[in-house]
């Protein structure tokens, strides 16, 4: 799931530098996915 979510936003980021279009708030939504991903590494996967 997670890592779905950051191709997902990797992909976004890949056309918000192509066209242009959403600026400053593409960089933003990379930076809470890279934090969200090193924070899944760290703490590793949980047993439910």
């Amino acid at each position: 799931m997670l890592w779905t979510i950051i191709v997902i936003l990797l992909v976004l980021w890949l056309l918000g530098l192509i066209t242009n279009i959403v600026g400053p708030l593409i960089w933003i939504v990379l930076v809470v996915a890279a934090i969200v991903l090193i924070y899944q590494l760290l703490t590793g996967r949980r047993a439910v």
